[in-house]
């Protein structure tokens, strides 16, 4: 019995003095456990506000009964906010612990976040509002919860948070007690990002994209506004006919034809290598270069560098373009920014191609003349172009507009970032000008607007597919500068390998430019300066109008003549309070033509409200700032 005591004792004394510290340990590791907390992840949001991503904080609910301060009223109010039967809420009370799984929202549990004995557990979860907006550059959360695609990649070390930890009680056997955990850290949410783009003029793309691959049977096409000032991107859509959702205006790179004629004139205008009234000859069409004819669609018998930009001569741009050392003609497309990424806040993003000199064949200059031989991204011609507008001052393209910590307070603004200076003011001035003769007199026509004038470029290029000239397939692209004289809005429409119809861009491409144009005018928010329009050079003002303070715009009338036929006459529909773009849409959907008389908020028609009008007849639409 004594040697059985000293063998208890010196066992207990081995227990509790030399191995206390590792089974207190394992007693507590097996006692309890520690749980991560999810933080908040970051909100994507539109340069108006509007959510593109949220993160949406739900809650499960546990209650101690014998912590509540009032066992009488205390349930009632769980009943009703829970929306369960107060039955069940007093039936799940009489355990120690009552646990709702929920999952309930903010609103729900508010009232009861001060309610002694009741214990929230917040679960987070990634939300689209609509989530085919811009969904190749918003991207995806992936199962763990962190960015696997586009922005929400990119941006991934700055949307998510820093968890927080709890600790939670088990039993002897592991399993966890019914009952709150104790929380060690809070989590700490991530910051929230203000994107550039604007959610409305979003939709004008991705609609107007969708139709125009729709009505050409096309393969697929990209759209991209820029604002020139800022480099901020205010759209960007991107469809393919499989449906497949890809980035394409980042990463798929296209030989850019015609719209690339420009880049060749603004080398030869910087270094005063051709006169305003300097005239080549057509050649009948076509012109040989060694083994390589050059033909022309509709030849001029002579043209200047202005006429071989507004009817895309590719003979006249060929011989202008001779007068460049091939020094100079790489130096201007690098310049511009082909050949090297954006630098825009993207995941991926293709350099596209531009050969140096010294691996260029005879043919070269010419073809690079002529937008070949090079390859571009719509994004890259959009920046290329803002430069232009923006008098000759590249700047770097933007994604990222602000970013504001877990407080709300930012942290990053975006500012303007120039590259480098491509072209002087008045060599951009002189291109702008050329390429408003595109549209006036030229190619690009089918871009006009009544009231507003547009500066453009039209391109139609053969398609590259795996590594020849694919027969009879096309890229059809236009470029525009919305308004000319001092462009807010820089636009890239590319279709890929139009079927139905022609294959010509003033044809599949131009169309889809004005579509979006006349609906940017014609929506409430979109981002663009009413004040800078209104002072803008206007064409001539519809009849009736000419002594009214505000210059109508005209909104074509997208429906056939033979749609209102059958009742001659209608009523005019009230459309008072509305937007801009919704008050057109229901004036065209009654039968009616619409010229619009300022902006903002619809305020009256005329012919008034209710007042009989002849189907097709013009019905104004004055409007003006929100009250």
């Amino acid at each position: 019995m004594v040697l059985g005591l000293i063998a208890l004792v010196g066992r207990a004394a081995q227990v509790q003095l030399i191995q206390g510290r590792r089974w207190s340990t394992e007693a507590r590791v097996q006692r309890t456990e520690h749980i991560v907390l999810a933080a908040r992840r970051g909100a994507l949001s539109d340069r108006h506000g509007k959510p593109l991503a949220l993160t949406q904080e739900t809650y499960h609910l546990g209650v101690a009964p014998n912590e509540l301060r009032d066992p009488e009223r205390d349930p009632a109010l769980l009943a009703r906010q829970l929306h369960v039967p107060l039955a069940d809420i007093r039936l799940a009370l009489r355990k120690r612990y009552a646990y709702f799984a929920g999952p309930f929202t903010t609103l729900q549990v508010r009232p009861l976040r001060g309610l002694r004995g009741v214990h929230l557990e917040p679960v987070v979860n990634r939300f689209y509002p609509q989530p085919d907006l811009a969904q190749a550059v918003i991207g995806r959360v992936g199962d763990d919860g962190h960015g696997a695609t586009g922005l929400e990649r990119a941006l991934d070390s700055i949307l998510t948070g820093q968890p927080g930890s709890a600790v939670v009680l088990k039993d002897r056997d592991g399993r966890e007690y019914v009952s709150q955990a104790r929380v060690i850290k809070e989590p700490v949410a991530g910051a929230d990002v203000v994107l550039t783009l604007d959610a409305e003029l979003q939709d004008i793309a991705q609609r107007a994209l969708d139709d125009a691959v729709q009505r050409t049977q096309a393969d697929g096409g990209d759209v991209v506004m820029l604002d020139p000032s800022t480099g901020e991107v205010l759209a960007i859509a991107s469809r393919r006919r499989d449906g497949v959702v890809r980035p394409s205006a980042f990463i798929d790179t296209f030989e850019p034809g015609s719209i690339a004629k420009i880049f060749a004139a603004a080398a030869l205008l910087a270094r005063d290598l051709v006169e305003p009234d300097e005239r080549v000859s057509g050649e009948g069409g076509r012109y040989r270069i060694g083994r390589r004819t050059i033909v022309d669609e509709e030849p001029l018998p002579s043209l200047t560098l202005a006429d071989a930009l507004r009817v895309s001569s590719n003979i006249a741009m060929v011989k202008f373009a001779a007068r460049l050392t091939r020094d100079a003609q790489y130096t201007t497309l690098r310049d511009f920014g082909f050949g090297t990424p954006t630098g825009i806040e993207f995941p991926t993003e293709a350099a596209g191609r531009l050969r140096p000199p010294r691996e260029w064949t005879r043919p070269s200059a010419g073809s690079l003349a002529m937008g070949y031989e090079f390859a571009v991204t719509p994004m890259q011609i959009a920046v290329a172009y803002g430069a232009l507008a923006n008098d000759g001052l590249l700047l770097q393209p933007a994604l990222i507009r602000q970013v504001r910590g877990p407080a709300g307070r930012p942290t990053y603004r975006h500012r303007p970032e120039p590259v480098r200076r491509v072209v002087t003011p008045a060599v951009a001035t002189a291109l702008r000008e050329l390429l408003r003769g595109v549209v006036e007199a030229g190619t690009g026509s089918g871009a006009a607007l009544a009231n507003f004038p547009v500066a453009a470029k039209t391109g139609t290029a053969r398609r590259v597919v795996h590594g020849r000239y694919a027969p009879g397939q096309y890229t059809a692209s236009f470029v525009a500068l919305f308004p000319a004289d001092r462009p807010q809005i820089v636009l890239v429409v590319k279709i890929d390998d139009p079927r139905t119809g022609s294959y010509f861009a003033a044809q599949a491409a131009a169309p889809v430019m004005r579509s979006m144009l006349e609906q940017a005018l014609a929506a409430r928010d979109v981002a663009l300066d009413r004040a800078r329009l209104s002072t803008a050079a206007p064409l001539a003002p519809a009849p009736g109008f000419e002594n009214d303070g505000v210059v109508p715009y005209v909104v074509p009338w997208p429906y056939r003549p033979d749609t209102v036929t059958a009742r001659p006459f209608r009523a005019v529909p009230g459309v008072a309070g509305r937007s801009m773009r919704d008050a057109v849409r229901a004036l065209h959907r009654r039968g009616f033509r619409v010229a619009l008389n300022g902006w903002g908020v619809a305020r009256r028609t005329a012919p008034a409200e209710g007042d009989s009008a002849a189907a097709g007849s013009v019905v104004t639409l004055f409007a003006g700032r929100a009250r």
